[in-house]
């Protein structure tokens, strides 16, 4: 079983940053590709970024340039750095693990609210 626990969210002003970890357990972390995806009200859950197990990385265009998306194998963690943030950032943000080994998880989700 594996579970995903994130915190960093919060209430931020327009062009303010924020940055979102996820701890992960078990050894699966490592071989898995991670994700950070957002919901918004009434609107469906998004990709913002993901990081596959070699570190490469895809990002939604409404994000690309401002969010950086990083994992740390050693503390079983990854991180969004996000900067430059705009009120419609505000969402509820999920850490994702994807693994074809176990399938996939979600963390129990961190509110973001950007005020204008």
């Amino acid at each position: 079983q594996v579970q995903l626990v994130e915190s960093g969210g919060g209430l931020v002003q327009a062009g303010g940053s924020l940055r979102l970890s996820c701890a992960a357990s078990g050894m699966i972390f490592k071989i898995s590709t991670m994700g950070w995806y957002r919901q918004a009200p009434e609107k469906q859950r998004d990709l913002v970024a993901t990081i596959t197990s070699g570190g490469s990385t895809n990002y939604a265009d409404s994000v690309k340039g401002r969010f950086t998306i990083s994992r740390d194998n050693v503390k079983n963690t990854v991180y969004l750095q996000m900067n430059s943030l705009k009120p419609e950032d505000t969402a509820v943000y999920y850490c994702n693990l994807d693994s074809t080994l176990v399938g996939g998880y979600w963390g129990q989700g961190t509110q973001v609210t950007v005020s204008s």
